[in-house]
């Protein structure tokens, strides 16, 4: 019975073929005739010369219809596509997204059943000239229900425009989803055995990825039988399949291993050796052994993070007044414990806020990370507005019991100050990435969201556990002085780091939109300082200014908003940016990347961002001096930089590949060799150890 169903499946197809004609007839009606029609769209109108611009087919199948893979299974038509590109131009190959299965009577097809989108590159050669940039192509599919199959086809055309090199490109965010449903690269070569009519295939994969009703969709035809059961066993950070065999003519094999809804890994095997071992993995949506301890290693990371944000320089001011004020409550321990859990519930809070805004917008495609806050120029205006504003306070210039406006939440007496202390600490300081963080905040990518936020959570825990030793151990807290005239005097010095960081803010914002921007803020703190000192002089005449004040800060940061330069200062800014340095880079793209490998040239690729301190102190330390150039330039390693002071959603994916939810990242990759990934704290011996003493 199968096997005359398959007769009769390919017979099927044939005779669509045969009457392609009246097909083409139908389409040339236009799409609302086709039964999968294709939208043909660009991630950016716009296009430089020697760059290149991704094209996606977006395919629509109308109810009860599917589109196939590039590799159809035991029956169907891949897409095809036939282009017409002016000189100059090439079309890379087309990216196709994670796969369904669809089996019907013993026969296996490899379908999408909704939307979907086929990726393809232009790329424009250096010699191209500004003006339109034609493109069409003629594009072929099979349409099938589970019944019937109709070959379809259309000739799309879109017009981009060549612009020069310093002109902005707008990009269309519904790339960001399309790239989410392809599979990501492997990073690391599998290897495949054929014997006595069995495949099997051998998948390095960390026991900690997360994986769901598991499948493997090979791309070479005559290789495995489609409709055989696949079998996952799990033996350690490998991962072995075994299902039936057709041939075994190859010694290089391609697909994709799908691990979850529109998730999955592209990878490459060759032949050799592979046993069936390890433990059998359940194929119905079980996810794999390791997420508890994977969730316990990345929460003693968070933990151990949140705990260094302390020393960051408008958190410690904050904590070392707080810290001082329990001396105030001498021994009642019932009030000392009470401020210090208000303030661990503030922290939290706001620590699993901002955590789960993250895991939000990337649920929804946005290609974001940890402080995608702080790429926004306005989150970045305000937060110079309350910076300023406690600096102010703790140099004496006012006092905020009076002032009716957020901060006062601060100094109110009991567990409500303590609580919004915390929340505003946990604002001030979340924005870095610091030691032990990456891996904790790279954990939250694969794993499930209830487990992404508790890591979120331990991050505040972090940050507030000086707190909460101070308070439930006394022998601590009986160390701290106890206030005193001194007191005002320590105060007004931690108004220094508070300045320090509100100049380091300044910087930030003309990096971000220049000198503009500079001048804004310049102008932007004298307001805010002549406001606060009005408001301070009444304090001192016994006058209540609290209503005006809050009013005119409210003004003053709104009108400073609203004064911000746009996107196209931004993007002219990012190029402005890109000045010579002791050790010379070029800006980080994957293609860029994946033409050095390809030649064979060693690459050191950094990621970075302008507010991250880690970061930041790194290039000083390691980066940029002028032993590391010299070692570099003698090897003849390139260097890419990929900046995420603003956003940018290949930065962003390319981040997630490699488990991190933010920045700071290091990479050297050694010619024909897997990628090593560095240290969050390098010296200049890590880099140049790379080079004169590879491992």
């Amino acid at each position: 019975m199968t096997f005359d169903f398959r007769i009769f499946s390919i017979m099927l197809v044939f005779a669509a073929l045969v009457f392609a004609p009246a097909a083409e007839a139908q389409n040339r009606l236009g799409n609302t005739e086709l039964n999968v029609p294709a939208t043909l769209m660009a991630e950016s109108q716009q296009v430089k010369a020697g760059q290149s611009v991704t094209l996606a087919f977006v395919m629509e199948p109308k109810p009860t219809w599917h589109g196939y893979w590039e590799n159809p299974g035991d029956a169907g038509i891949g897409m095809s596509f036939d282009w017409t590109l002016p000189a100059g131009v090439t079309a890379g190959k087309p990216q196709f997204p994670v796969p369904d299965t669809l089996l019907i009577s013993s026969i296996m097809n490899y379908v999408y059943k909704g939307d979907y989108a086929v990726l393809v590159n232009l790329v424009l050669s250096d010699k191209a000239r500004p003006g339109p940039l034609p493109i069409s192509v003629k594009s072929e599919w099979l349409s099938c229900t589970d019944e019937i199959c109709v070959p379809e086809q259309d000739e799309l055309s879109i017009t981009l425009q060549v612009v020069g090199n310093e002109a902005p490109l707008v990009l269309d965010k519904r790339f960001n989803g399309f790239r989410a449903a392809l599979a990501r690269p492997l990073g690391s070569e599998a290897g495949f055995a054929v014997s006595n009519d069995r495949f099997r295939l051998s998948i390095p994969l960390p026991a900690n990825v997360e994986i769901a009703k598991p499948y493997f969709f090979i791309k070479e035809d005559g290789i495995v039988d489609y409709a055989a059961p696949q079998k996952f066993s799990r033996d350690g950070d490998r991962l072995i399949l075994e299902t039936g065999a057709r041939g075994d003519e190859l010694d290089t094999i391609t697909g994709i291993l799908k691990i979850g809804d529109h998730m999955g890994f592209l990878l490459t095997a060759t032949k050799g050796e592979v046993a069936m071992t390890g433990l059998p993995l359940a194929n119905d949506g079980a996810k794999t052994e390791g997420n508890a301890s994977l969730l316990f290693l990345a929460l003693g990371g968070a933990l151990l993070g949140g705990l260094l944000l302390n020393l960051m320089p408008c958190v410690f001011p904050i904590l070392s007044l707080k810290a001082i004020s329990l001396a105030k409550a001498g021994g009642n321990e019932t009030e000392v414990r009470r401020d210090a859990l208000a303030y661990t519930a503030g922290v939290v809070l706001v620590a699993t806020a901002l955590g789960a805004i993250l895991l939000g917008l990337r649920a929804s495609g946005a290609a974001v990370g940890w402080a995608f806050q702080l790429q926004d120029p306005r989150i970045i205006f305000v937060l110079l507005a309350l910076v300023t504003a406690i600096g102010l306070n703790l140099a004496g210039l006012f006092e905020l019991p009076n002032l009716n406006f957020g901060n006062k939440l601060t100094r109110k007496d009991g567990a409500s100050g303590s609580f919004w202390t915390g929340a505003l600490a946990a604002f001030v300081a979340t924005p870095c990435t610091g030691p032990f963080m990456a891996a904790a905040l790279g954990a939250t990518i694969i794993l499930p969201p209830i487990a992404a936020l508790i890591i979120f959570a331990g991050l505040g825990v972090g940050l507030a556990l000086p707190f909460l030793l101070l308070a439930f151990v006394p022998a601590i807290r009986n160390r701290l002085p106890k206030p005193g005239p001194w007191l005002d005097s320590f105060r007004k010095a931690m108004a220094v780091p508070m300045f320090l960081t509100s100049i380091g803010l300044i910087w930030l914002l003309g990096r971000q939109i220049g000198t503009d921007a500079l001048g804004l803020s310049l102008i932007f703190l004298l307001t805010v300082s002549l406001i606060l000192w009005w408001f301070g002089g009444g304090q001192i005449k016994g006058l209540s200014r609290g209503a005006l004040t809050s009013a005119a800060m409210v003004a003053a940061i709104l009108g400073g908003i609203i004064a911000l330069p746009g996107e196209e200062a931004m993007n002219s800014q990012k190029l402005a940016n890109t000045s010579a340095a002791t050790l010379p880079s070029e800006v980080f793209s994957e293609t860029r990347l994946s033409a050095l490998r390809a030649s064979g040239q060693p690459v050191f690729a950094y990621f970075t961002a302008d507010w991250c301190i880690t970061c930041k102190a790194n290039e000083a330390a390691a980066i940029q001096r002028t032993e590391t150039a010299d070692v570099f330039a003698d090897a003849n390693v390139t260097v890419l930089m990929g900046d995420w002071t603003r956003p940018d959603p290949e930065i962003s994916r390319f981040l997630e590949k490699h488990g991190r939810a933010g920045v700071p990242l290091y990479l050297y990759y050694a010619p024909g060799k897997e990628p090593v990934i560095l240290p969050q704290i390098l010296t200049v011996a890590t880099l140049t150890d790379l080079v004169t003493n590879p491992a």
